[in-house]
């Protein structure tokens, strides 16, 4: 389990950070970073979207866990107030957990890349 502060809850807390966030994909999910520093945030956050199109709720608390488990130590990485979205696509149902590791780290290194100008 994540800690309470760790944890993003509200509904209004996910829309923002898929709005306003940075978005980064890779084959088995898609990554959404806000890295905002508003004065009450102490520590990053994290939240996941496990559709139903993952699989069974089996499967999707299988693979919630599995995402759970990998960015509990990248979190302490992130600045305060950071917000991170982890929406999981179907093909993570039957992904290796080196390739949920893999994609999780490209994905939210590829989001806190500075955009390049056109």
């Amino acid at each position: 389990m994540l800690a309470a502060a760790q944890r993003l809850r509200r509904s209004a807390d996910f829309a923002a950070a898929i709005r306003g966030g940075r978005r980064a994909g890779r084959g088995t999910l898609v990554v959404h970073l806000l890295i905002d520093e508003p004065a009450f945030a102490s520590t990053a956050r994290a939240g996941f979207v496990v559709s139903k199109a993952v699989g069974n709720a089996v499967v999707r608390n299988k693979v919630r866990r599995r995402l759970r488990h990998l960015v509990r130590p990248l979190l302490s990485e992130l600045p305060a107030g950071t917000s991170l979205v982890i929406r999981a696509l179907p093909a993570s149902a039957d992904a290796a957990y080196t390739t949920l590791a893999t994609d999780l780290e490209g994905a939210i290194v590829a989001a806190r890349r500075p955009r390049r100008p056109r």
